[in-house]
C-alpha cells in the first residue's frame, strides 16, 4: 500500500480570512442581514455556520440566526426512505430547540466542502420541507470541482481543482483540535 501524501492547502489563518471574507461577502450581496437564517450541514458546516455569524455580528452589530440541519434522511444513496424519516429530519433543523421558519427568509447553507454537489441537493430538500425560502445561498469553504449537479456556490473560502482520486480534508478546532485543510493523494 502506497503512502498517502498530505499537503496543507488552508492553515487556521487561510481558513479565518476566508470566513471573515465571506461574512462580509454576505452583508455586502444582501444588503445587511435582516431577512437572512445560516443554516449549517451537519457535521462540519455547522461549526462554519457559528463562525462566520459571529462575524456577520461584529460587522453589523447584531445577530443573525443559526440553524444545524442533518440531510442524512434526504441523501439519494439510502436505501429506504419513510415519511417518518423526513418528518424527523426536517424537525432536525433547529436552533436552541426552535423549529426552523425558512418560509419568506434568505437561507445561506454552508458546508464544508462542495464536491458532486448531491449534499446541497439533500439539503435543499430539507429546507423545503420547512417552508418556502425567498432564496437559498449556498456558501462553501473549499469548492473542488467535479460537480453531478447544477450547483454552484456564492460564497467559496477557497477553489481547489482536485481530480477525483484526491480528497479535501478539512479539521476543525471543534471536532479535530486543529484548524487546516488538506488535500490527500
Amino acid at each position: 500500500m502506497a503512502d498517502e501524501a498530505h499537503l496543507v492547502i488552508m492553515d487556521e489563518t487561510a481558513i479565518r480570512r476566508a470566513l471573515t471574507r465571506i461574512a462580509h461577502e454576505i452583508v455586502e450581496k444582501n444588503k445587511g442581514i435582516d431577512q437572512c437564517i445560516i443554516v449549517g450541514i451537519r457535521t462540519r458546516g455547522i461549526y462554519l455556520a457559528n463562525r462566520v455569524a459571529e462575524r456577520i455580528s461584529e460587522i453589523e452589530g447584531k445577530q443573525v440566526g443559526v440553524h444545524e440541519l442533518d440531510i442524512t434522511h434526504y441523501r439519494d444513496d439510502r436505501l429506504e426512505i419513510t415519511r417518518g424519516d423526513l418528518e424527523t429530519a426536517a424537525a432536525l433543523g433547529t436552533n436552541a430547540g426552535q423549529p426552523l421558519q425558512a418560509k419568506d427568509k434568505i437561507i445561506i447553507l454552508f458546508d464544508d466542502v462542495l464536491y458532486t454537489g448531491r449534499t446541497i441537493r439533500a439539503a435543499m430538500d430539507a429546507l423545503m420541507d420547512c417552508g418556502r425560502p425567498r432564496s437559498i445561498q449556498l456558501a462553501v469553504l473549499v469548492d473542488r470541482g467535479h460537480r453531478e449537479l447544477p450547483i454552484r456556490p456564492d460564497f467559496v473560502g477557497k477553489n481547489v481543482p482536485t481530480s477525483k482520486q484526491e480528497q479535501i480534508q478539512v479539521s476543525l478546532q471543534e471536532l479535530d483540535l486543529k484548524d487546516q485543510v488538506t488535500i490527500i493523494h
